[in-house]
C-alpha cells in the first residue's frame, strides 16, 4: 500500500508540492514570524519552496501576510531571507 505524501502549497509561486520539500514559515502563539525547520513547532504555518525566488515572490505578493492573517515587517523579511540562505548552505 502507498504510503500518502501530505501536499503543500507554495505561498510564493502556487505550485504543490510534498511537505518534506518545502521551508514551513510559522506564525507563533506570541506573534513572531519564523522559520520552522522541523516544521514541528506550534503556530500558524505557511509553506515555500526551498528557494529564494519563492521568498521574494511572497514577498511581493502578499503570500505570506495572507496565510499567516499577520502584517508582515520588513526586517523579518530580511532575516527569512538571511535564514533561508544559511539552510540552503547546510
Amino acid at each position: 500500500m502507498n504510503k500518502k505524501i501530505p501536499m503543500r502549497q507554495c505561498v510564493g509561486c502556487g505550485r504543490m508540492n510534498g511537505k518534506r520539500e518545502m521551508m514551513r514559515v510559522l506564525k507563533t502563539p506570541e506573534d513572531a514570524i519564523v522559520l520552522d525547520v522541523t516544521g514541528r513547532k506550534n503556530g500558524r504555518g505557511a509553506y515555500l519552496c526551498k528557494n529564494l525566488e519563492c521568498l521574494r515572490q511572497a514577498r511581493k505578493n502578499k503570500g505570506l501576510e495572507r496565510s499567516l492573517k499577520t502584517n508582515i515587517p520588513d526586517e523579518v523579511y530580511d532575516s527569512l531571507e538571511k535564514e533561508f540562505n544559511e539552510s540552503e548552505t547546510k
